[in-house]
């Protein structure tokens, strides 16, 4: 059995490219069948288990089969978007066997989020999930994996502190307010929706006593749910353009495939409010806000990619938490490769080089983060290159330079041997 994932999120991919690639929940049904029904033509293998986790950060899809069919995912996806496959492969990432169950664990336990350990992306996970078992996706290898990501993600939620000073989406839009407005409390403050993301950022801006809250929504009974809570009002979307102009704050985040607030509507509220400043924020991927609304003077719009410099804080305080994590993982991936191995009919030589893959994988990603670490100090790039190669051949060569000094005269000959043909062929070949 063969698993593989492709990716899109937030480090390799712009926000409009992620915004072709979104997926609501309620789409995620019937999506999943149009994949399986594609990967099953594309080769004579039994059915294909099939996830999809879409949140506004990343879109992933997440596979089991006979054989892995990357290439055909990406095909797929790439269509589904209505981009070329080339441009899709220049933003993504795939996967294959335990480097799958590495990223997923780390996406489940907030490593690979904008925000280092937020919680929220583990529900959103597991709603996908839900929604992957419920369209008779998932077979008994996608389920291991990603009932394994949970306990991973509790494990490191409880025994770490990962999550410790993490500055989230909803406060970062709270501070940056703050600093357009001296004054917090003077001001009226209009919530686009009434999801999770909302009810977040409205909870927040909620605490600082604004002047009024409003929330639009195209569900007014949830909407109204929404308001009572803060004690605000309840808008129809609709009537949104012409009362656009009474906000001083705006905060969107819907499902709308298509733009809600249109640069025409910005402009009329800007000349009814005498140009006093408006600060808006655009959660939604794809956006709810035009982008153009950006080149408006006295308007202040950030979407979820701008807010990244802001919530990226207090990562050296957290880099101890960080580790044992990552220490977590590994465990949890070697339990998933020897699960895999369990169910290997072959057996075989299979599970050791998925995991020299998978512990290759985990060296090098240790020492990326180090290098990122120290070129964000403003070290030399080229100091930083040579730390980092260093720092990958040390670990790679670590268990065999300790076998030829420790071992006796019979283990350190056969290690001697083995060291010769693994690590010096190519100088063999040479020679030759």
């Amino acid at each position: 059995m063969a698993v593989w994932a492709l990716g899109i999120n937030h480090t390799t991919a712009p926000l409009d490219l992620r915004g072709r690639f979104a997926f609501a929940i309620d789409q995620i049904g019937p999506t999943l069948q149009g994949l399986r029904q594609s990967l099953g033509q594309s080769s004579p293998q039994r059915s294909v288990e099939s996830a999809i986790i879409s949140t506004c950060n990343r879109t992933e899809i997440y596979c089991a089969g006979d054989h892995a069919a990357l290439e055909h995912t990406m095909g797929w996806l790439a269509h589904s978007g209505g981009v070329s496959t080339d441009v899709l492969r220049a933003h993504s990432y795939t996967l294959e066997d335990g480097s799958v169950a590495r990223h997923a664990f780390r996406v489940a336990s907030g490593l690979d989020s904008m925000v280092l350990g937020e919680p929220q992306i583990l529900g959103q996970m597991k709603d996908a999930v839900r929604a992957a078992d419920h369209a008779g996706a998932l077979g008994s290898t996608l389920n291991q994996l990603f009932q394994r990501s949970f306990a991973v993600a509790k494990e490191v939620r409880t025994s770490t502190e990962i999550g410790a000073h993490s500055i989230s989406m909803a406060a970062a839009a709270v501070r940056l307010a703050s600093q357009l407005f001296e004054d917090l409390s003077q001001t009226r403050v209009l919530f686009v929706g009434a999801g999770e993301m909302i009810e977040l950022t409205a909870t927040h801006f909620a605490a600082r006593n604004p002047q009024s809250i409003a929330i639009a929504n195209r569900t007014l009974e949830r909407g109204e749910k929404l308001a009572t809570r803060f004690g605000g009002e309840v808008i129809r979307l609709a009537d949104l353009p012409d009362r656009l102009h009474e906000f001083d704050i705006v905060v969107s985040c819907t499902a709308s495939s298509l733009p809600i607030v249109g640069l025409g509507a910005v402009e009329r509220a800007l000349k009814k409010r005498r140009h006093r400043p408006m600060f808006m924020v655009d959660l939604a991927v794809p956006r709810d806000i035009e982008p153009e609304v950006k080149d408006l003077e006295d308007v202040y719009l950030y979407t979820v990619d701008d807010l990244a410099s802001v919530v990226q804080t207090a990562q050296a305080s957290r880099q101890a938490a960080v580790e044992q994590a990552e220490a977590i993982i590994d465990a949890g991936v070697q339990s998933f490769l020897h699960w895999m191995d369990q169910r290997d009919p072959q057996h075989g030589v299979v599970p050791l080089i998925l995991q020299l893959q998978s512990q290759s994988d985990a060296w090098r990603s240790t020492e990326i983060a180090r290098a990122r670490r120290r070129l964000a100090r403003g070290e030399d790039i080229d100091a930083v290159l040579d730390a980092l190669s260093r720092g990958v051949a040390k670990k790679m060569l670590h268990g065999t330079m300790a076998e030829l000094r420790n071992a006796d005269a019979a283990a350190r000959a056969h290690t001697a041997h083995t060291a010769s043909r693994l690590f010096l062929r190519s100088q063999s070949k040479k020679a030759l």
